[in-house]
């Protein structure tokens, strides 16, 4: 079975004692490891990074963040046509992107001082070993909004 990229919505709660923000339907029975990640300026794109089996999930800590997917039709040799998925997450919409195993991701702050928590299915060993990287220039035009 193909699994899709996947939203999953938070919310948030606010009395006299501060704020709480949540994501309740997140389940991390799968997840090994998580890294923050802070953009230094908006020019910056980080992709393209794929895995066969690894998953990942994205989540928009402070600021804006584009995270652009795209499926490969072949590990070793992907075609140059492929279609890309763009999905617009921001700290201010509390919601998680689920990126199944057989995709390839590139992501990219929409405003300064962004900052992405990524949650991973793999260790950081097992991720070397279903690391597949490819040229930032491919499948996607960064420069558009």
């Amino acid at each position: 079975m193909n699994k899709k990229p996947q939203i999953i919505r938070g919310g948030d709660h606010e009395d006299e004692r501060g704020k709480i923000i949540f994501c309740n339907e997140f389940d991390l029975s799968e997840v090994k490891r998580f890294y923050l990640i802070e953009h230094r300026n908006i020019d910056i794109v980080r992709a393209w990074q794929g895995h066969q089996r690894e998953q990942k999930w994205f989540f928009v800590v402070e600021g804006a963040f584009k995270i652009v997917l795209v499926q490969p039709d072949n590990w070793e040799n992907p075609s140059n046509t492929l279609s890309a998925e763009a999905f617009i997450l921001k700290s201010s919409d509390v919601m998680i992107l689920h990126v199944p195993g057989n995709y390839a991701n590139g992501f990219k702050a929409l405003e300064p001082k962004s900052k992405i928590m990524v949650f991973s299915s793999f260790t950081v060993e097992e991720s070397s070993k279903d690391n597949f990287r490819f040229d930032k220039e491919r499948w996607y035009n960064w420069n558009e909004n």
